[in-house]
């Protein structure tokens, strides 16, 4: 330190200063817009969008895969929704969709599996209302634009979108069309997820202040699926992005509890990524020399850890962890001025009603007490719908078909969605922005307000029933 001069402090400042301004004159020459510039809205809101009832939800299914076979198993039990059409170029996934057609004793719908770009031709029908994309995530947004420009309704597996660019046009498109965009968020209509929603909106945790999400899940072994399967695509992100990859099963619960886009908004991002080392591992452990998954080159930290702070000055804790040996947690923590509700394991601590001071209720007895006071009716109800249906029904514990269920609801009753294309927009920016808080060490990133201002005014998401 006695070494280093006033004359080299001033070179380095100097230094420093010469590359901030060449960073912003990149910016504003418009290689990469400023993440919190708004553009003019070119159409209207569609917050609490109510699109014309519908007597059946004509539905078709992009993408038959993992998530594209439950969606269709489930549509094909709803009550008032027909599936008239099919599309994936996998022939193997095309043909065991139409047999679980078959098999439910359904009217064979209309099959397209002629190449990657044949649900073009799908959305060219005239006798589709909605259509579920489950898709690999750089095909969603791309997807989500061309079925909302072709008249159609647009349901999203997650993450939405993977660029600002991207959430932006799914935005525009919405508010142009006058479509419903919503992505399929399945871990908000989670039946733990409902009930503490419901506690949020009766003011059990009193004032929210802090919020906790993650998605920890070891899926090292999708690293064998090279030619299909969702590995043959998802771990090939590792090698090109470095953030948080899969933002919103934990932070969606989250941001429905604060009111995100109805009363607060998203405001800023930083975020720090751990060494890449779990995949290179695994692949070492794995795979012979020589291998595909032997000589990539993994940027993805394995741990990134990021912190959201909202308009209302609340803040949100958020990770993200797919390549390191642990078990399942989507964490799942609210905190409010009054007690907290933490999951993973489930845990409960309201200051006045929890019998001991400062001592989680975590027993089932205790739990259960809870569950029967603040159970939200809207699982209460789809609950008894399910007994029905067996196996059909149990995706993720239910809550998969909570959530169909509900979006045919409000298609055929023509009432707003629980998740719009803001919510969307919101909760999948925060991967491509966490990205780039980490490239900057750190820096603060602004979140964009996709409502352009509407959040202020807009009413909180109700306990339907």
């Amino acid at each position: 330190m006695a070494r280093f001069s006033r004359r080299d402090f001033l070179k380095t400042v100097s230094t420093a200063g010469a590359a901030s301004l060449a960073l912003a004159g990149s910016s504003a020459r418009g290689a990469a817009p400023a993440t919190s510039a708004v553009p003019p809205r070119t159409g209207r809101s569609v917050l609490g969008l109510r699109a014309p009832k519908l007597d059946v939800v004509r539905c078709a299914v992009i993408g038959l895969g993992a998530r594209g076979g439950g969606t269709l198993r489930e549509l094909l039990a709803l009550e008032g929704c027909e599936v008239r059409a099919v599309c994936d170029p996998h022939a193997p996934s095309l043909k065991r969709a139409l047999d679980n057609v078959a098999k439910a004793k359904k009217s064979a719908p209309a099959a397209y599996g002629d190449g990657p770009d044949d649900y073009k031709r799908l959305l060219g029908r005239d006798d589709l209302d909605a259509v579920f994309i489950c898709t690999p995530w750089r095909d969603h947004t791309p997807m989500a634009v061309a079925t909302m420009r072709a008249g159609k309704h647009a349901f999203i597996e997650v993450p939405a979108a993977i660029t600002v660019a991207e959430c932006w046009e799914l935005v525009d498109t919405a508010e142009a069309t006058q479509r419903h965009c919503m992505m399929l968020e399945n871990v908000n209509y989670g039946r733990e997820e409902l009930m503490v929603l419901r506690m949020c909106r009766e003011g059990v945790f009193g004032e929210l202040i802090h919020g906790e999400a993650s998605y920890l899940h070891d899926l090292r072994s999708q690293s064998k699926q090279l030619a299909h399967g969702t590995g043959s695509w998802r771990i090939p992100e590792h090698e090109k992005r470095d953030g948080n990859l899969y933002t919103t099963h934990g932070l969606g619960p989250v941001a429905q509890y604060m009111n995100i886009n109805r009363g607060d908004r998203f405001a800023r991002i930083v975020s720090f990524s751990s060494p890449s080392l779990g995949l290179p591992d695994y692949a070492a452990k794995n795979f012979p020399a020589g291998h595909p998954r032997r000589t990539a080159n993994y940027v993805c930290g394995d741990i990134n850890t990021s912190i959201i702070k909202t308009a209302r000055g609340r803040t949100i804790l958020l990770q993200h962890n797919t390549t390191s040996p642990r078990p399942y947690s989507r964490h799942n923590l609210i905190q409010g001025t009054r007690g907290l509700y933490s999951g993973f394991p489930d845990r409960v601590y309201i200051e006045g009603r929890s019998p001991k001071e400062h001592t989680w209720e975590d027993s089932a007895e205790a739990l259960a007490k809870y569950a029967a006071e603040f159970e939200h009716p809207l699982w209460r109800k789809v609950a008894e719908v399910a007994k029905n249906l067996g196996d059909t029904a149990r995706g993720h514990g239910g809550m998969d078909f909570v959530m169909r269920y509900r979006i045919i609801q409000c298609l055929r009753e023509g009432l707003p969605l629980d998740q719009d294309v803001y919510d969307a927009a919101a909760w999948s920016v925060v991967g491509p922005l966490s990205e780039q808080s980490v490239a900057q060490g750190g820096m603060p990133a602004e979140i964009p307000d996709f409502t352009r201002g509407a959040w202020e005014t807009a009413k909180p998401l109700g306990i339907v029933s």
